[in-house]
Order: C-alpha cells, then sequence, then structure tokens
C-alpha cells in the first residue's frame, strides 16, 4: 500500500491523542525542572531539551513504522522478541547500574533500557504464537508456553533488579482472558491479592485468651475466620448455587478455600525473605504499618503534599512552589504527575486522566475491529500495557500503590520510554491501517 493510500485509513483519533499526551507531557517535564538561567525549553543541557531530542526520534520512528509493510511485522515478530531476549541478557552483564538496578545501557549522556523495549517484544510474541494456525488457548501445552513468552523476559528483568516493570507484565493476563483465559484465574488472583493484604495488615496482631493463657497471632485469627466462613460458603453454594452435577465446580470451591489457607501460611515468609528491605518499607508504610515521612515515606508524602495544594484550578504553569524549588523527588519521571496536579489542579489532572481513558477505550475499539488474530491480540496487549503504566503510576503518586518506579506513558521523562510506547502505539496504527485488505 502507498502512503497516500496508507493515510487515508489510518486512525487519526489515535494519533492525535498520541500527539496530546506526548506535548503535555513535555510541557510538564519543562515546567518541572523550569529554571531561570536556562528558560528555553530546546535546551538540550536541561531533561526538557533532551526530550525534546527524544520528540524528534520518534516521529523518525513514527514515519519509519508507517512505510513498514505489515506483513514485515507479523513475520518478524519472533525475530524481534528473540532480539529483546539478547538486549536483556547483555544488559545484565554489561549494563550500566543506576539506583541499585542493572537495567542501561549507557551511550554518553544518554542512556537506553532494554526492558521499555521488552514490553512490545513481548507483545508481539505473544501475537504471534497465539494466532498461528492450529493454535487453541484451551489446550494446556498452548497455556504453558504462552505463559513461557511472558515470563521469559519478566525474570530477566526481575534480575535486574526491576520489581516495577515486571508487574507491566501481569497485565497480559487480560489479553489471555479475551483469548478464552477462564475469568476464575482473574477471580483467584484478586483474591490472593487481597489475602495477601490481609495477611500482611494482621501480622503485627496478637489476640490474649486469658483463661488459656495463650496468645496466638492475628494470622492465625484471620485463618480460623477464612476457614469457617469458606466451610459455610461451600455448604450454601452446594445447595443453592450448584447443580449436582457440577463436579468440577464443586472441586474448584475445596481448592479456592483450603489453597486461600496455604497461602496465608506462605505469604508472610515470601514477604520477609523475597522482597528487598526498602521494598518491605514501602509496602508497610502503604499499609499504615509504619511511618517514615522523613525516609522511605518522602517521595509519597511531598507528591500528595504538591497535588492537594493544586486545589481545584491549580496553582498555574511554572507557578507551583513545591515543583519550583524541587520538593518531590523524580518529579520528572515517576512522579511527574504530582506536577500537573500542583499546577494544574483537579481540573488538569481530570483531563489528564479523561485523555488516558480515551486512549485505552480508542486501543480496545481498534484492537476488536481486527480481522486479522495476531493484530486483534497485539491490540489488547499495547492496551494492557498502558493501562498498567497507567493505574501503578498515578496510583503510586497519589499513595494509592507502593513507590515502584515506572513512568507515566508520554508523560514521564526519558527517550526509552516514549520510544517504547510510540513503537507500541504505531505498531498497531499500521496493522490496522491494512485491515480494509484483509479478507474477512
Amino acid at each position: 500500500m502507498r502512503v497516500q493510500g496508507i493515510s487515508k485509513h489510518i486512525d487519526w483519533v489515535i494519533i492525535s491523542l498520541y500527539a496530546i499526551l506526548v506535548l503535555l507531557g513535555w510541557i510538564n517535564i519543562y515546567a518541572a525542572n523550569y529554571e531561570l538561567d536556562h528558560p528555553n525549553i530546546f535546551d538540550n543541557s536541561m531533561e526538557y531539551g533532551k526530550q525534546f531530542i527524544w520528540i524528534i526520534g520518534a516521529l523518525i520512528l513514527i514515519i519509519a513504522i508507517i512505510l513498514l509493510d505489515s506483513g514485515f511485522i507479523i513475520n518478524t515478530s519472533i525475530f524481534a522478541y528473540i532480539g529483546i531476549i539478547i538486549l536483556l541478557i547483555l544488559v545484565l552483564l554489561f549494563g550500566k547500574e543506576v539506583n541499585g538496578a542493572k537495567s542501561w545501557f549507557g551511550i554518553g549522556s544518554f542512556g537506553i533500557q532494554p526492558s521499555e523495549f521488552a514490553k512490545f517484544g513481548t507483545a508481539l510474541a505473544i501475537a504471534r504464537y497465539l494466532s498461528l494456525p492450529g493454535t487453541k488457548f484451551n489446550k494446556y501445552k498452548t497455556k504453558l508456553i504462552a505463559y513461557g513468552i511472558i515470563g521469559l523476559p519478566a525474570i530477566l528483568i526481575l534480575l535486574q533488579p526491576d520489581a516495577g516493570t515486571v508487574l507491566v507484565f501481569i497485565g497480559f493476563v487480560f489479553v489471555l482472558y479475551r483469548e478464552g483465559l477462564s475469568g476464575n484465574i482473574l477471580l483467584l488472583g484478586f483474591f490472593a491479592i487481597v489475602l495477601g493484604v490481609l495477611s500482611l495488615l494482621f501480622k503485627p496482631i496478637l489476640v490474649q485468651i486469658p483463661l488459656l493463657d495463650i496468645a496466638i497471632s492475628g494470622q492465625y485469627v484471620m485463618m480460623i475466620i477464612l476457614l469457617l466462613s469458606g466451610v459455610i460458603l461451600f455448604f450454601l453454594m452446594m445447595k443453592f448455587l450448584l447443580p449436582r452435577n457440577r463436579k468440577s465446580k464443586l472441586q474448584l470451591l475445596i481448592i479456592t478455600v483450603f489453597g486461600s489457607l496455604l497461602f496465608l501460611t506462605t505469604v508472610d515468609r515470601l514477604f520477609e525473605n523475597v522482597l528487598d528491605d526498602h521494598q518491605k518499607k514501602r509496602i508497610n508504610i502503604l499499609l499504615g504499618l509504619e511511618e517514615d515521612p522523613l525516609g522511605a515515606g518522602y517521595n509519597v508524602n511531598q507528591s500528595k503534599t504538591a497535588i492537594g495544594s493544586g486545589e481545584f484550578f491549580g496553582k498555574g504553569f511554572l507557578k507551583g512552589q513545591l515543583t519550583k524549588y524541587k520538593y518531590v523527588p523524580m518529579q520528572s519521571t515517576d512522579f511527574i504527575f504530582c506536577t500537573v496536579g500542583e499546577e494544574w489542579g483537579f481540573v488538569g489532572s481530570s483531563v489528564v486522566v479523561i485523555l488516558f481513558i480515551m486512549l485505552l477505550i480508542r486501543l480496545i475499539i481498534i484492537a476488536e475491529r481486527q480481522k486479522l488474530i495476531f493484530s486483534r491480540i497485539y491490540g489488547y496487549s499495547v492496551a494492557s500495557i498502558i493501562f498498567m503504566h497507567f493505574l501503578i503510576n498515578i496510583g503510586m503518586a497519589i499513595g494509592l500503590a507502593p513507590v515502584i518506579g515506572i513512568p507515566l506513558p508520554f508523560f514521564s521523562y526519558g527517550g526509552s520510554s516514549l520510544w517504547g510506547f510510540t513503537i507500541l502505539i504505531f505498531f498497531l496504527v499500521r496493522l490496522d491501517a491494512d485491515r480494509i485488505n484483509v479478507l474477512g
């Protein structure tokens, strides 16, 4: 398809949303790093000047992707995945260590983070595998291979270590759900999260039984309560909800009840022995089990203060005091949303959130209208990855998620992030432009 033909079928709505978000991100990076001695937004000695260079690079990437043939994207998807895996291995061996993580290849004053590109590489690979002729997701072999495709880069990223980026890979469960993964898996995952939080919350409590002179951990009190509740739920469902011949559902219920009890006994050990001290501290602060306003909790407290100080309409562009005097660490990267909150207030923050929601809805619409299975799966992968970043980053900025250091798409400073999300979006735009040439 010629360029003129491609332009007729490109989704200009998604491109408009992308352009607006990138422009707003650049403006807020300028606000977060503004200095009177460097007022020029194109000053490449400052982060906002460097971000402009990354934006120009992103435009070149967009042109190159639009000129690609969609068949080329599909046929080389596995090679792209293999290349990303090789980069993730190389960065472990030769990468530059930043903030305790070996996640970067240093190039002068710039750096490239392979984990940002691992997301689109994994999206391409999972789309390619699940779209192969004869591949049925209801087969155990298919499921295991799909989990392996997602899990391999996640494990390599975890070794850096970069637990925040690994969490984004959980978003692929939504893709698998669209392709036939049982909804029970999502339900069990949600149940496991609730149990894990309850276990950590009740861990410090001791319940004294005076007559027996025994102190029982609150964790085990919760286990007893859950066991009794599970047994009652089991009999109620067996009597009123489940047909007598549905043995599989009864088995699932039994496994859920007793599996949850086993999970409760292990979550504390995993918490104490697997997570680093700073990660445990951040989770405890989030759950209200610890207070460290000048230490691990400082970033979040300053971020919430900045957002709250913006009130309804904000203080105005370049007028945020907490922003201007650098009271919020990492304000142009992980906590860029607090710049929006302070200077643009509730109104500006709402506009940004609405733009992201519009983007996610549009991505799902594009995914659903695809005639190729590959394009549909890839579209849902893009939506899931951006959703996870959006959810975690903004949740982190307002104190509803632990500080794990992942960027807000198109807003946070950084070339790897911007280029990674650009490739994600525009591969889908290119695939979508060719959908009318695919026979139904």
